[in-house]
């Protein structure tokens, strides 16, 4: 689902609701020091969260997280109603997670979305993810087959569902919301107001791109 637009105002965290909440280290990049944290709140099956991961974050990471200006959480948020492979696919960068390979299948998830979403049966792809991501197939197995799995992707929906979010990808930014793939324009002009308003310092940077 796509939505656009900025939502100020108090919001609550998207880890409100987890407890206790999957280990963040792992699907976080950028300094725990950062002093803005970012938390995406995504659904690997949706066509919008892929342009963005695709086109947009690698940008971001480049020019916010690599320079210690922003730290980037991933929030899973499945869409279950319209993304029936939503809820197996974060159980699977979940437990890649734990073998710190999360955004190894992060990317490969996105990259290989429109082979994997189509099919009435995903898991068979998802094992041939996992190979390429080098995992250990039986930590794996035993990762999927727990129920603490699918319980930490459903407590972080239900965060990212008390924090606001209502489609995906929306992005938790200090106390706010941003709604939608929006351009690499709207996310600089937001991280750089939010970076100056914590730090006194500007956010800007020599940098070419839309």
């Amino acid at each position: 689902m796509l939505a656009s637009g900025i939502a100020l105002g108090a919001s609550t965290s998207p880890l409100a609701a987890q407890s206790p909440p999957a280990p963040l280290e792992m699907r976080s990049k950028g300094s725990p020091k950062a002093p803005v944290t970012v938390y995406e709140m995504s659904d690997f099956q949706c066509p919008y969260c892929r342009q963005f991961a695709l086109e947009t974050f690698p940008r971001l990471e480049q020019d916010y997280i690599r320079a210690g200006k922003v730290r980037w959480v991933f929030i899973n948020f499945p869409l279950t109603s319209v993304h029936p492979h939503a809820s197996a696919a974060a159980e699977l960068a979940l437990c890649a997670g734990r073998q710190q390979a999360f955004w190894r299948v992060h990317d490969l998830l996105f990259a290989h979305q429109e082979s994997w979403a189509p099919l009435k049966e995903a898991g068979p792809f998802f094992v041939s993810l996992a190979d390429s991501a080098r995992l250990s197939k039986p930590a794996l197995l035993t990762c999927l087959e727990s129920p603490d799995t699918r319980n930490s992707v459903q407590a972080d929906a239900e965060g990212a569902a008390r924090s606001g979010a209502t489609s995906t990808p929306t992005f938790y930014i200090e106390g706010g919301l941003l709604e939608g793939a929006l351009p690499l324009s709207v996310f600089r002009q937001v991280l750089d107001s939010v970076y100056a308003e914590r730090t006194g310092k500007t956010g800007k940077t020599g940098r070419t791109g839309r």
